[in-house]
């Protein structure tokens, strides 16, 4: 291999790796290593006086090394935490040959390769548990140095923090980050404390197909291949809702499966295109049972993972404990606007978005003209957990129309710090409305509305042999651990987020940035503005209709998902003016 392109430790780490096998040790062996111990363990129960640990074989990552002659400190890092190993000359090298301590240990080995000890536990005069190596083996040479993380006492000092490392990088995020590796353990209890709860109430977990021939049970913009053998395209699916409720019409009281779906559509903070949701549908059941069962969820959850039901998120405290505030939504609206839309018609509601400056455009029903309202004007104030419950028809074509409100169908979603968390309802049984729904749809899909659903006639016929009373609820998993890990970015509860190729990234040049920001124009919007083609002040200076600027950069942040404010022609106007 060349190593032209090679930095200078690069280059020093391989010549390291040949010496190793010019001496006959392989930096790569095969064999298993059994060991018998974790660092953390060693650390919880040591006792000098009960002189436990007395042979012990662990095996880790070498993080930080000090070479004093014939006896030396190194830090083992294994997948439980960091321990101090000591290494004597004459321990390792009992004979007359040195060469496993002086040439394999003090010059050959580096920061990050990884090795096995065996020894003995003891405290050092510092008072330092210490393992005290008798024997080592390599088990793994490291090529590449690590980012330098000094760490003291737990607090680490020049913490590598650039997102673009970490996200792109991130099993050495996870290596020099040990609080990255502790936020995906509890991303796993978080599924572990949900499946013991389905489980004890007897629920099936079941997996239903990722590659769908019509991408039903959600309104979203799917993504599209091919099969090549039946020659007919297929959908990654955007839900699992409707092969769910095909279980229940075929006899299971109650389903559960934790999903990825994938949905072709913006990224931004809380949105990745391939997201984890749990979805559960239950027999006899309507959306108040669920409301109650959700509760139980998060509490559950919650308890499991911190041992209490109120939480620290960023600078807020949010109590979990239920029951949780109910509001429908209309009622919402009606709250933090002061107008009531109850009954209002599509042109109605163009006005009402007009007047309160909501971007809206020609392709959006009255459903979801009335969700524009509601995110625009409401969610914003939904720190404490939040139901907002009984929505339009035209938001919910999956839902069972409102046993008493009529226009209204029985339909919830759980809000928590201003963000949907869960949606749920009394599932539509009824075959002929449901498929009505459907042809609804159909009408939004011709007039330009990209996101409505597909016509499903296996759903209907499935539907035609009668599904029982049902309540489902869908939680997004990515979001809710983020809430309960206390992470801002939906990038940072997921391994490998979705990034664009490093290699056709545009370089951002920070004068550019700068200009931009000298001339008024808010930061969030930049990237918006460079996307429409806006790639210096001066040719935004030069647009003369500042409304059709509004109106394309809301449609921007609407395809894109983006997490912004609307934008009124006034304001867009004042940008230019500045």
């Amino acid at each position: 291999m060349s190593t032209t392109n090679l930095s200078e430790q690069e280059q020093i780490r391989r010549a390291s790796l040949e010496e190793l096998r010019k001496i006959g040790i392989e930096p790569y062996p095969a064999a298993e290593y059994k060991t018998n111990v974790f660092a953390k363990e060693i650390h919880e129960n040591y006792s000098a006086e009960k002189d436990n640990f007395q042979n012990v074989c662990l095996a880790g990552r070498i993080m930080s090394r000090r070479i004093m002659g014939n006896a030396s400190f190194a830090e083992l890092m294994d997948s439980s935490g960091r321990i101090q190993i000591y290494i004597r000359r004459d321990d390792v090298c009992p004979g007359e040959d040195k060469t496993m301590y002086n040439t394999v240990f003090k010059r050959l080995l580096d920061i990050g390769d990884i090795i096995g000890v065996k020894g003995y536990v003891f405290i050092t005069q510092m008072g330092e548990i210490t393992v005290h190596v008798k024997a080592f083996t390599v088990l793994g040479k490291s090529l590449r140095p690590l980012p330098v993380v000094k760490e003291k006492d737990g607090v680490q000092y020049d913490a590598v923090t650039d997102p673009e490392m970490r996200y792109r990088q991130r099993y050495v995020d996870l290596i020099i980050n040990p609080q990255v590796r502790d936020v995906f353990r509890k991303r796993t209890q978080i599924i572990q404390s949900m499946r013991e709860l389905f489980n004890s109430r007897g629920y099936l977990e079941v997996e239903t197909p990722i590659l769908q021939p019509i991408p039903g049970g959600a309104t979203a913009r799917p993504f599209i291949t091919h099969h090549n053998a039946l020659d007919i395209p297929l959908y990654l699916r955007i839900a699992n809702e409707l092969y769910l409720k095909r279980l229940i019409v075929g006899g299971y009281e109650g389903v559960y499966e934790f999903a990825k779906d994938f949905r072709n559509e913006g990224m931004d903070r809380t949105h990745n295109p391939e997201f984890t949701v749990m979805e559960i549908y239950i027999a006899y059941k309507d959306y108040n049972w669920m409301m109650s069962f959700t509760e139980e969820i998060i509490k559950k959850a919650a308890l499991d993972l911190h041992g209490k039901t109120e939480i620290v998120y960023g600078d807020k405290v949010i109590n979990l404990e239920p029951p949780y505030k109910r509001i429908s939504m209309l009622d919402s609206i009606k709250e933090n606007t002061g107008t009531d839309i109850s009954g209002m018609t599509e042109e109605e509601l163009i006005r009402v978005c007009d007047d309160l400056d909501v971007p809206h455009d020609k392709t959006m029903g009255k459903g979801k003209l009335i969700d524009a309202i509601f995110s625009e004007k409401c969610e914003h104030s939904l720190v404490q957990p939040t139901f907002i419950i009984d929505y339009p028809t035209e938001t919910s074509p999956l839902t069972k129309m409102h046993r008493s409100k009529p226009g209204l169908t029985e339909r919830f979603e759980l809000f928590i710090n201003c963000k949907e968390i869960a949606n749920a309802y009394s599932e539509l049984n009824d075959p002929v409305d449901q498929m009505k729904r459907f042809q609804e749809q159909l009408r939004l899909s011709e007039k330009g509305d990209d996101e409505a659903m597909f016509i499903d006639q296996d759903f209907v016929r499935a539907l035609e042999y009668g599904m029982p009373p049902t309540s489902g609820m869908g939680m997004g998993i990515d979001r809710l651990t983020m809430l309960l890990t206390n992470q801002s970015s939906i990038q940072d509860v997921l391994f490998f987020p979705q990034m664009k190729p490093a290699e056709r990234q545009k370089p951002k040049s920070e004068r550019f940035r700068k200009e931009f920001i000298e001339s008024g124009i808010p930061e969030e919007w930049i990237d918006p503005l460079t996307a429409l083609g806006f790639d210096s002040v001066e040719k935004l200076k030069a647009v003369e209709k500042p409304g059709k600027l509004a109106n394309d950069l809301n449609g921007y942040k609407k395809k894109n998902k983006l997490d912004l404010p609307g934008l009124s022609p006034e304001t867009v106007a004042a940008w230019l003016q500045e």
